[in-house]
Parts: structure tokens; C-alpha cells; sequence
């Protein structure tokens, strides 16, 4: 059998068809490198319960990577040794104010997995899976958002994605800031020096992984770290340039198995994607 490795998946873009399915093939593939000893993790940018659903769908047992590094955490492990690391209430208001002023659609901030929104908006809350079991509190952040918030994802209309990114350059030192990848165009801020390598990190020396055998699938900018660290960084062919060329590889898109298909060839999985 090939050494174990640790596989860890991005959702948007990655693992996820443009409709937010899973492609079957791809599941099987999974499924198949989880039966010959590999581990599979998520990485993403999406807050624990809008992730929970796909972990379950795939079978996994693993801990999770949710908003990019920020919360790293094991969905059915309470004792397993989780890292939260927010934002101070103080720098999120502030960049809350800037985005005021710059005219943003709207901005949502979440304390784990309770949800702040500046304004209503039923696309928002469709995106971001707000129900019942996630309390989600409308109306002003600047005097509802009381707790250090994990994140904040701004709205912004697309032509003010660069103006608004430079703005946020002002707080670097204290913040990181990326963009979600299309169709949504949301720009979204975490603690500084956070990103998905932390988690993997972790992760990876939870199951005494070497880095040689991490294998990392991404698509976009906050993807880019967890490329890097990983000894095998797997662009999707539908990512983004800068990605591809910081990657060893180059896998089909998310929409074509392209997961399946690298690891089918990479892993040895002797199964054919069809």
C-alpha cells in the first residue's frame, strides 16, 4: 500500500460543482482512498455549519478546518483540543466603520456559529445557511455585535472589491482579508496570521502525518498557504493563476472529478474516474 497520507479538501470551487454538490465519482474516489488508510479533512472558509452537511455526506471523523484557520475544531470530538482565535471587537468595528463609508451591500459577522447582520437580506441568509438552530440577529453590528467575532464577510458590489481591499490593507498588521471565490464576491476578514495551513498543521501532527504526505486542494486566494505548506499542493484547473503557479500541480476542474482523478493517479487507487 502507498504511505498514509492526509487529504485535505477545500469546499468552493474544489470539492464542491458549481451547483454546491459533491460529484459522485469523486465521492467514491474519497471513499476509496479513506478505505486503503488515508485520512480526509475539509479546509474552508465557510463557518462550521454551512461545512457540516458535506463532512457527514463524506463519512469523515476527522477534526475541520472552517473560516480559514480561524476555528480549528473536531465536529464529534468536544475533548479534541480546538484553537478559536477571533478578532478584536475593537478592529472588527473599525473596519466595520470603513466599510460604512465606503457604501458596502452588507456585512455579516459571526461569533462561532451565532450570525450578526447589518441588513436584512434573504440571499445572504440563504448563502450563509441560517435556520433555526442558528440564531441570526438583523440590524445594526456597530451596536448589536458585542463579542470578538471568528470572522466578518462584507458584500460588497463588485466594482468596489479593490477599493474596498485597499482600504482593509490599513489594518494588516492586524487582519487578513480574501476573497471568496465566483459567484459570490465576498470579501472575507480574519485574525492576522490566520489561514488554513494552521489548521492543517495541526491536523497533520495529530495524526503524526509527515508534510511530505499532506495533499491540499484549492481554488483560490485563501487556499494559497495551504498549497504552499502541503508537500503536495493540488490547484483545481479552475482556479486561480496565482494558484496554479504556486502549486506542484494541476488537477480538472471541480466541475470534471479533477479530486478523483489526481488521487486515482497519485495514490494508486486502481479505480478508473469515469
Amino acid at each position: 500500500m502507498t504511505s498514509q497520507h492526509l487529504i485535505a479538501l477545500d469546499l468552493d470551487g474544489t470539492l464542491l460543482t458549481d451547483d454546491k454538490q459533491i460529484n459522485l465519482e469523486t465521492k467514491k474516489i474519497i471513499s476509496d482512498a479513506m478505505d486503503k488508510g488515508h485520512i480526509v479533512c475539509i479546509a474552508t472558509g465557510r463557518p462550521h455549519r454551512a461545512s457540516i452537511d458535506f463532512y457527514k455526506e463524506l463519512g469523515l471523523t476527522t477534526p475541520m478546518v472552517n473560516f480559514n484557520g480561524a476555528l480549528i475544531h473536531h465536529p464529534n470530538d468536544r475533548n479534541w483540543d480546538a484553537i478559536h482565535s477571533p478578532l478584536s471587537i475593537r478592529t472588527a468595528h473599525k473596519i466595520i466603520h470603513t466599510c460604512h463609508e465606503l457604501g458596502v451591500k452588507n456585512i455579516l459577522a459571526e461569533v462561532r456559529d451565532t450570525v450578526y447582520l447589518d441588513q436584512y437580506d434573504e440571499e445572504i441568509m440563504k448563502i450563509f445557511h441560517t435556520n433555526d438552530e442558528n440564531p441570526i440577529t438583523i440590524g445594526r453590528l456597530q451596536s448589536n455585535l458585542q463579542d470578538d467575532p471568528t470572522s466578518l464577510l462584507i458584500h460588497p458590489e463588485e466594482e468596489k472589491i479593490r477599493a474596498l481591499r485597499d482600504e482593509l490593507d490599513v489594518h494588516a498588521e492586524l487582519i487578513e482579508h480574501r476573497k471568496w471565490g465566483a459567484p459570490w464576491h465576498v470579501i472575507e476578514i480574519v485574525r492576522a496570521g490566520m489561514n488554513k495551513a494552521v489548521g492543517l498543521k495541526k491536523i497533520a501532527h495529530y495524526y503524526h502525518i509527515p508534510q511530505d504526505r499532506i495533499i491540499a486542494f484549492g481554488d483560490e486566494d485563501n487556499d494559497y498557504e495551504m498549497i504552499e505548506y502541503a508537500g503536495v499542493g493540488v490547484a483545481m484547473g479552475n482556479a486561480i493563476d496565482e494558484l496554479k503557479n504556486r502549486s506542484n500541480f494541476v488537477t480538472g476542474t471541480n466541475e470534471d472529478n479533477g479530486i478523483g482523478e489526481f488521487l486515482t493517479e497519485y495514490l494508486k487507487l486502481n479505480r478508473k474516474a469515469m
